[in-house]
């Protein structure tokens, strides 16, 4: 099936604001989403390497603001 792979990565990003916690490591979120998906967020730079026996993976600064942007693009309540 052929299906547009940037906006299926835009989801996913998205849907990584829904899990996001800080530790001392920085900002991470449960890797819960395909490795396929999980790379390509990788090589545009918006999650650390995702191939670690982590249960979550590092979101960077980037990563962070365009996901919250991307949640509340796909997901947000607009007001009236």
């Amino acid at each position: 099936m052929e299906y547009d792979k940037d906006k299926v990565d835009e989801v996913v990003l998205a849907l990584l604001w829904l899990t996001m916690f800080e530790d001392k490591f920085g900002t991470r979120a449960w890797k819960g989403h395909s490795w396929e998906h999980l790379d390509r967020l990788y090589e545009k730079g918006f999650i650390d390497n995702p191939k670690s026996k982590a249960k979550s993976v590092v979101i960077t600064e980037e990563g962070e603001k365009r996901s919250k942007e991307l949640f509340d693009k796909y997901f947000g309540i607009e007001s009236e």
